[in-house]
């Protein structure tokens, strides 16, 4: 990995985001900064105001956040020096009167994090920009789930990625995974599907990059990247619901996703289905995951004869090409999401539900089916992810991106 000066980024404390207010103006939908723990508070509520409205004047970032103009423009300063923002070329006037303003955005040129997402058969590895746009990524198809090979072999595929940035820098590595994760201690806890437990992650992958390794749930990591960079950035409860081999979900409210202890919190793989007739490995019968599995659904389709392989993608293929079986399939299956999501609403009353499901990015008739099982009464407030095209890429990098954003003067410009 490159060893070129660049910022790095710290693991940030609870205290720091849960310091961040929801929304409390109308004109914003980025928090206003508290009292507690200003200056981790204010700088993030800066950036973000960037972020959100970039190229924005300085002396708008004041007006949307609460700060002293002299703050902000203190903010911005360091922010640029530290590469994260530049000053758009040309000045603007504010209704053709007084000083010209020098807008500021997020400069996407020069920093990049890196991603990972291990799934049960491939892990992808990605570049983002400091938008979450994805710069570059790779699919690596896992011959074994050994820990140590796979993650060897993420490090590798992020050397790759980097040697062929020229002028890109890393600041740090997200990873994102299923199961059980814990974000403190940077461990998948446990993975029954790839047979993990107990694996240091973040260790061994900073070990073999050099780079600022944080890791969490690929649900948690989705809801992060929905509140950065997509509709759930008005600080509001959002509930996301990602139903892949892996079936969970994450929960967030003024802005802080909740982790329990441990990061425990949205392990929903046992929750029983009303009528299911799926084994479950844990001996019983009916389980949310062993019901709504993209394994079970390839199952099912390679028994109808509709597809071979475990590729969730070509029963979508089949369905796109008028296979009245793969149809069938999928929108039973977005229904069974939806009332299985009606459950979960039922409990935490979220304002938006996201749901990460291959029929619903897809097909509207199977996003029309989620909808129908989550009921009439609450069918608006349920969405498609955001990153339709690069969800697995994105989830990897939301998680370096989110220690950014909640602590961006954390960075240091040393050498790593």
């Amino acid at each position: 990995m490159p060893r070129a000066a660049a910022p790095t980024l710290a693991s940030p404390s609870l205290s720091a985001s849960s310091s961040l207010p929801s929304r409390t103006s109308s004109s914003s939908r980025v928090p206003r900064a508290a009292d507690s723990d200003r200056r981790r508070t204010s700088a993030s509520v800066v950036l973000r105001s960037v972020l959100e409205h970039g190229p924005v004047a300085r002396s708008t970032i004041a007006r949307l956040t609460g700060l002293s103009p002299a703050s902000v423009t203190d903010y911005c300063a360091r922010f640029a020096e530290l590469g994260l923002i530049r000053e758009e070329s040309v000045p603007r006037r504010s209704n053709g009167v007084g000083r010209p303003h020098v807008p500021v955005d997020v400069d996407p040129s020069r920093f990049v994090v890196a991603g990972v997402h291990v799934a049960v058969s491939y892990t992808t590895v990605a570049l983002l920009d400091l938008r979450g746009r994805v710069v570059s990524r790779r699919e690596l198809a896992h011959e074994h789930t050994d820990p140590g090979w796979v993650l060897a072999r993420a490090a590798e595929g992020l050397r790759a990625l980097l040697d062929g940035a020229p002028g890109r820098r890393a600041l740090g590595v997200g990873v994102a995974v299923g199961g059980w994760v814990d974000r403190e201690s940077g461990t998948v806890v446990e993975h029954q599907m790839l047979g993990w437990r107990d694996v240091p992650v973040r260790d061994v992958l900073r070990a073999r990059t050099g780079l600022p390794v944080h890791v969490d749930g690929h649900a948690r990591a989705l809801v992060n990247a929905e509140r950065l960079f997509g509709p759930a950035r008005d600080g509001g409860s959002v509930l996301h619901l990602f139903v892949g081999n892996v079936v969970d979900a994450a929960f967030a409210t003024n802005d802080e996703v909740h982790h329990g202890p441990r990061s425990q919190s949205g392990a929903i793989a046992h929750l029983p289905v009303p009528g299911g007739t799926e084994a479950c490995d844990c001996g019983r019968t009916g389980c949310l995951q062993a019901e709504l599995s993209e394994r079970t659904l390839c199952r099912r389709a390679r028994e109808a004869g509709v597809v071979v392989g475990t590729n969730p993608m070509h029963v979508v293929t089949a369905a796109a090409g008028g296979d009245p079986v793969a149809v069938r399939l999928l929108v039973q299956r977005a229904g069974a999401v939806g009332r299985a999501a009606r459950l979960l609403l039922d409990v935490l009353n979220p304002e938006t539900v996201v749901v990460t499901e291959v029929g619903v990015i897809y097909r509207e008739d199977c996003l029309a089916a989620l909808r129908e099982g989550v009921g009439a009464d609450r069918a608006a407030s349920v969405v498609p992810t955001s990153f339709p095209d690069s969800v697995l890429a994105v989830a990897g990098g939301a998680v370096a991106l989110d220690v950014l954003y909640r602590d961006p003067l954390a960075a240091s410009p040393q050498a790593i």
